[in-house]
């Protein structure tokens, strides 16, 4: 059986296309676009909530102290149109940002302390709303005078004002540290990624030791070897293990390298999360990918051997990556936390635990059963594995 296994990781290292999946993706590839992907999308945030904003205004007469507010609010640039028709077409030009339209007698329903309304025209097909934010923020300082010129008649003090404006008000005491709240968000998405490189650094080696040797027909002479076709299996299933789990702790590795050294650029909250986790979080995360990495390589080679070509194993394992994705994305639902139920849940009770662990708010007493739970699955979906491949219909399909 370890003759046949160092034999397949032989013939892995020789194969340039499944050692770049294997080993560069995971270890420099992946961790260089995920953390160029934050430094970017920061950057971009930053720059667009910086950025000049081009308006136009229509009844400023209406409205002069509001207009002068926003002539003096750095950061918005005024552009003259000819009338309110123009605004569709200006905003679609990019000539413009937004558009406000205060209609005639605002200033005096203000006056007599009755609510005024401000048409506001934008392209709001955004993902992120940058700009009635950034309009809200000029007008919000515009309502906080007009409030506070009302209540001054009434003559009130200080203490007094502050009721008049907020009755009841607020004040956070979050019990999370930074670590919880980046957690939170990191968390969320480690199992996702981790999970992934399991499945894609093991997709190439499965379809070429199964379907790969059927079309070389290599496979009927390692048959013909006097090794029991357990042996055979697990020598296979061994090698995809070795791959999957190899590459996902390679990409923790690297991560954890870059976010150390280049972190600063992206977030010294992210740096002081990574530092705070320890040595027994990491060992439970690696621990967790071996059965997890179990999981998929039993799956990986019963599809491959199942399938007639190499065309058609790729074909197959193809929606593997989506089965992946759902019981991944269960864990980041709300009101889905980990618990006795959910730590028997495979992958899922993963998710949930590797979110856990880089919050720093792990029940380590469900860590057993979410060990037992996940091995057992990785050993049943094993012995279907074996009794697949012991199945002279589905070996010889073609």
């Amino acid at each position: 059986m370890w003759i046949i296994y160092l034999k397949e990781l032989l013939e892995l290292a020789r194969d340039r296309r499944t050692f770049f999946f294997t080993v560069f993706i995971p270890v420099f590839a992946m961790p260089l676009i995920f953390t160029g992907f934050g430094f970017v999308s920061q950057s971009l945030f930053k720059q667009a909530s910086q950025a000049e904003m081009t308006y136009s205004i229509f009844g400023k007469d209406h409205a002069p102290r509001l207009a002068e507010r926003f002539a003096k609010e750095k950061g918005f640039r005024e552009v003259v149109l000819a009338s309110p028709a123009d605004i569709k077409t200006a905003i679609g030009d990019d000539r413009i940002k937004f558009a406000l339209v205060i209609p005639a007698g605002f200033e005096q329903s203000l006056a007599q302390q009755q609510q005024g309304v401000i048409a506001l025209h934008y392209n709001s097909a955004v993902t992120v709303d940058l700009t009635r934010k950034r309009v809200m923020s000029v007008i919000g300082g515009q309502n906080r005078v007009l409030r506070e010129q009302a209540l001054s008649a009434l003559n009130l003090n200080k203490e007094q004002l502050r009721f008049a404006l907020d009755p009841i008000t607020l004040e956070d005491h979050s019990t999370a540290d930074k670590r919880e709240q980046m957690g939170a968000v990191v968390g969320g998405m480690l199992p996702y990624i981790l999970l992934m490189v399991c499945v894609m650094a093991a997709m190439y080696p499965a379809i070429d030791t199964g379907a790969g040797e059927k079309e070389r027909g290599t496979l009927e002479t390692l048959l013909l070897a006097p090794v029991s076709r357990t042996a055979l299996v697990m020598a296979k299933f061994l090698m995809l293990f070795t791959v999957g789990l190899t590459s996902a702790l390679l990409m923790i590795g690297s991560m954890g390298l870059l976010l150390t050294f280049f972190g600063p650029m992206i977030g010294g909250d992210l740096v002081q999360m990574v530092r705070a986790i320890g040595l027994l979080d990491l060992a439970m995360v690696a621990l967790m990918l071996v059965p997890t990495a179990a999981i998929f390589a039993a799956i990986l080679l019963s599809i491959s051997v199942y399938a007639k070509s190499y065309k058609e194993a790729a074909g197959l394992i193809s929606p593997l990556i989506i089965v992946t994705i759902l019981p991944t994305l269960v864990a980041l639902l709300p009101g889905v936390e980990l618990n006795w139920k959910w730590a028997m849940v495979p992958l899922t009770n993963v998710s949930l635990a590797m979110k856990e662990l880089v919050k720093g708010t792990m029940d380590y007493s469900m860590f057993s059963v979410i060990l037992l739970s996940t091995t057992l699955t990785a050993g049943a979906l094993l012995a279907l594995c074996r009794w697949w491949f012991n199945r002279e219909q589905v070996l010889f399909r073609n």
